[in-house]
């Protein structure tokens, strides 16, 4: 499942993080981060999934 969430982050880095922790601060921060710059995005998303 994990692996699915990591090509969904580099796809739509949000939507990998909803379907980690729903929505959240997290949520909202990679939305803010992607909008920013999408590598940002990525790199937070792909933290979020490995980290729990």
């Amino acid at each position: 499942m994990d692996v699915l969430r990591i090509i969904l982050s580099i796809i739509l880095p949000p939507v990998g993080v909803f379907l980690q922790v729903g929505i959240g601060l997290q949520f909202w921060l990679n939305i803010l981060l992607t909008i920013l710059g999408y590598i940002p995005g990525i790199i937070h998303a792909v933290y979020i999934i490995l980290k729990r």
